[in-house]
């Protein structure tokens, strides 16, 4: 294991954080050869911090942690307490797809209210493909 299992970047409530965020996760997944788990990270991580840009307008941290062989952990902390919750999307809809992504592909997910906020946590394990059960012929035509 090379450098710091525990690495935090601070970001603006602005769009472009979504971007610096999720390239900080591919970076660091890079950086520690957990190369099967970095799209499923990115796209959960940009959607997690797009919730926080969009609905808490606060500064955000972005987190990542090896837990265990194999475990990353990803949390965004936000000063809203406001829960991300799942809605039901039109099939032109542009968003509330994030839960639904959250709850399909990390290994584990939780919110976290906090005095001043919330922290929203993921867990990918690079032991299992996370898009295997999504990528399921069956599942993509609806049919579960």
């Amino acid at each position: 294991m090379t450098g710091s299992s525990v690495l935090s970047l601070t970001l603006p409530p602005v769009a472009r954080s979504a971007r610096d965020g999720r390239r900080f996760i591919v970076r660091t997944l890079t950086d520690w050869h957990c190369d099967a788990l970095v799209d499923a990270a990115a796209l959960l991580a940009s959607e997690v911090i797009t919730n926080a840009v969009m609905h808490a307008r606060t500064p955000l941290t972005v987190t990542i942690q090896r837990t265990q062989l194999g475990h990353v952990q990803i949390e965004v902390s936000d000063g809203s307490p406001l829960e991300p919750r799942r809605r039901a999307a039109a099939a032109d809809a542009t968003t509330g797809r994030g839960v639904g992504l959250l709850e399909e592909l990390a290994t584990s997910w939780s919110v976290r209210t906090t005095e001043s906020g919330k922290t929203v946590t993921f867990t990918l394990d690079s032991r299992s493909d996370p898009w295997a059960a999504i990528t399921d012929a069956d599942f993509l035509a609806g049919e579960l």
